[in-house]
């Protein structure tokens, strides 16, 4: 960059988004390399969309959110004081961390993990400390804990976490919030807590009523299917949420969002039909891939992980070859989003062409 600017933003990397589909001949094609929900919206939200919200268009949105605050206050027993709004949860994360992090501070997270983790602690100055996953992808808690110091501004647990589909034990959660000083906040990222099927995971909602300074973090974009739509919440202490409002983007949660979101809560069993879709989707993968020999973790989320390390690009050419397009880490592996029956077939097949290593 030639103006004068920030010199810190040179060392940012620049958010990557999932590659499209690509067009290969005789093979159709899938994008499976954003854990999008592969189903269109519910058709009591298309409707709700159509009918309450496109007239609206030329007005600003409730820059609060209040009739979605107030449905998700109800949902999660807390106050409306309690919850905030935000343009998916990356922006809610967002929030928080330019709330608490500046230059000299710190903000503790697993890695690999969440993508936009490095680059949000970047652009507000602060400084991550990314503590390596173990092997089998799930978090290094003792790691977590050792790196807590007078400068930690906050910690974040990613669950399930994402590339690896780990989920977080109850007692690592608390392991964390009873090593955390009650002035620094732990927020637990939830994103794809619809999908977590883990018998022992730790509960965001659960740790915010037992500690201080928890913050959960969901979002509307996965299981709800309103990715292009962008909304997210968090609840957290009264005054955690005020910060965080004097820092958010001005009315970047939109009224169609909002009444996506409202059209989406009222329809709880049309949604868990879809999500147990993809739950029977997911399993159906895992078992024919473990069947071909491939060890990876158990996946608690709506994509796995595989550890291809050295394989990962050789792997991932032949992905792109099949017209599937994946989240490729490369020297580490790789993230595949469950999607339609066909695309998953086209994973196992693709899958079935490689020997697993000894």
């Amino acid at each position: 960059m030639a103006f004068k600017h920030r010199a810190i933003i040179d060392t940012i990397p620049s958010y990557k988004q999932g590659k499209p589909a690509p067009t290969v001949e005789g093979h159709k094609s899938f994008k499976i390399s954003s854990n999008e929900n592969p189903f269109q919206p519910l058709p009591s939200v298309v409707k709700a969309i159509e009918s309450l919200s496109l007239s609206r268009i030329n007005r600003y949105p409730d820059m609060r959110g209040w009739q979605v605050v107030e449905r998700l206050a109800a949902l999660h027993d807390v106050k409306p004081e309690q919850i905030v709004l935000g343009c998916g949860s990356t922006e809610v994360i967002t929030q928080l961390v330019q709330l608490v992090a500046g230059p000299g501070d710190e903000v503790i997270y697993p890695w690999r993990s969440f993508e936009a983790y490095p680059i949000i602690v970047a652009t507000a100055g602060a400084e991550s400390i990314q503590i390596p996953n173990r092997p089998d992808g799930s978090h290094d808690i003792d790691g977590i804990i050792a790196a807590i110091n007078d400068r930690t501004r906050l910690i974040i647990l990613n669950n399930p976490n994402n590339p690896t589909a780990t989920a977080l034990t109850v007692d690592e959660a608390r392991r964390v919030m009873e090593a955390a000083p009650s002035d620094v906040l732990v927020l637990m990222d939830e994103a794809y807590i619809q999908f977590n099927t883990s018998a022992d995971t730790a509960v965001g909602m659960d740790l915010f009523r037992q500690y201080p300074n928890v913050v959960v973090a969901q979002t509307f974009s996965k299981a709800y299917g309103l990715a292009g739509l962008r909304i997210g919440y968090a609840v957290a202490p009264e005054d955690v949420v005020d910060g965080m409002r004097k820092v958010a983007l001005p009315f970047a949660v939109t009224d169609l969002a909002q009444k996506a979101a409202l059209a989406s809560l009222d329809v709880q069993e049309e949604l868990d039909a879809r999500v147990k879709q993809l739950l029977a989707e997911r399993d159906r993968v895992v078992v024919a891939l473990r069947e071909q020999g491939w060890e990876f973790p158990q996946p608690y989320a709506n994509f796995f992980w595989l550890p291809l390390q050295e394989r990962t690009d050789e792997v991932a050419a032949a992905f792109v070859g099949y017209g599937l397009s994946v989240r490729v880490f490369s020297g580490e592996g790789i993230r595949i989003s469950i999607g339609e029956p066909e695309a998953n077939d086209g994973v196992i097949e693709v899958m079935s062409h490689f020997t697993p290593a000894k």
